[in-house]
């Protein structure tokens, strides 16, 4: 769910000693059919962050590889204040969302007639930004610096839903939660094993 190439970014910042982290995330997941989602991943860095990316793949060019490129599947526009967005959109069949990985990363499952439950593991979003990983203090506090008050927002949604351990919507036919990088490090985020919700879908 792209989270990685966030875990290689806080990389190169400590690497390159690039100012504090400027990333946020938004996924959001509409079901369309039983067997049919439409996919939205949309991602924001900051101006010098940005700056320093661009520049290190400018230099490395062709030897960058391109699962380490920002927005490599997406549409990139660069923004007037020196930000970056980046927008990733999947439609289709539930084998074929993988949100910008190589593997699928929500889960899909039947709910009951006319429900599919849609759900994300919350270990793997934990592994991919590094909080598993050995870090001496000075290192953990740069990862932190880079991380901090980042998140990401996970979004199900559909016609409604109809349970769910994530927030509801008003009007019922959505339900998110938002998670800062940094809880996730310090596993201070209180997390399920799963964010899931079970959602209505039209026939």
């Amino acid at each position: 769910m792209m989270l990685k190439t966030f875990g290689k970014l806080a990389v190169m910042v400590l690497l390159g000693a690039a100012p504090g982290g400027c990333i946020d995330a938004d996924v959001d997941v509409q079901l369309t059919s039983d067997s049919t989602a439409r996919a939205t991943i949309t991602q924001v860095m900051g101006a010098d962050f940005y700056a320093m990316v661009k520049m290190n793949a400018e230099e490395m060019g062709e030897d960058l590889p391109e699962e380490d490129k920002f927005c490599a599947q997406g549409a990139l526009t660069e923004n007037d204040n020196g930000t970056a967005t980046c927008v990733i959109k999947e439609q289709g069949s539930f084998s074929r969302l993988t949100m910008g990985t190589r593997g699928q990363t929500v889960q899909f499952a039947p709910g009951g007639p006319g429900l599919v439950r849609v759900s994300l593991p919350t270990d793997s979003m934990k592994s991919e930004i590094g909080a598993d990983q050995a870090m001496d203090a000075e290192t953990r506090q740069m990862v932190e610096a880079f991380f901090a008050g980042r998140g990401v927002t996970i979004r199900f949604g559909g016609l409604e839903v109809i349970d769910t351990n994530m927030k509801l919507s008003g009007d019922g036919q959505s339900a998110e939660r938002k998670i800062m990088f940094l809880d996730l490090l310090r596993s201070k985020a209180d997390l399920p094993a799963e964010l899931y919700a079970v959602v209505r879908v039209p026939r």
